[in-house]
């Protein structure tokens, strides 16, 4: 079955790599065979990459987007999540849960992993304030 898309105007995408934006009007895609897809809320800019959490997202963004370089990706995050676990210990449960999804190249599901430990970064600076 295809995996239906829908588009607001304006709305961008980004499809196996490529960003696109829609146009004036609403936009129904269809996609028939798998290709890594982020929709508008879902992608990062590297200048919105300002926090450790943040960084981790980032790069693992780039490990489902861009498997050409998946190597530097890959040197990238482990020491991003090495940094961030000896500053925030307590996260070892969600890192630990992406590191599995990243070792079995599940970067789709290690994304949103990511998007919690953004949640958990803002939760202990939220306390230490």
């Amino acid at each position: 079955m295809a995996l239906k898309i829908s588009l607001k105007p304006g709305e961008r995408i980004v499809i196996g790599g490529a960003v696109v934006t829609n146009g004036s009007s609403k936009t129904e895609l269809f996609f028939e065979n798998k290709v890594p897809i982020l929709r508008d809320k879902d992608i990062m800019n590297e200048s919105d990459a300002y926090s450790p959490a943040r960084r981790i997202y980032f790069v693992v963004q780039l490990m489902y987007i861009d498997e050409n370089h998946l190597t530097l990706h890959h040197k990238n995050y482990w020491k991003f999540v090495n940094e961030f676990i000896k500053a925030a210990p307590s996260s070892l449960t969600i890192v630990d849960q992406m590191n599995d999804q990243i070792l079995k190249c599940q970067y789709y599901a290690a994304l949103k992993t990511a998007k919690s430990l953004i949640d958990y970064e803002q939760e202990v600076i939220s306390r230490v304030s």
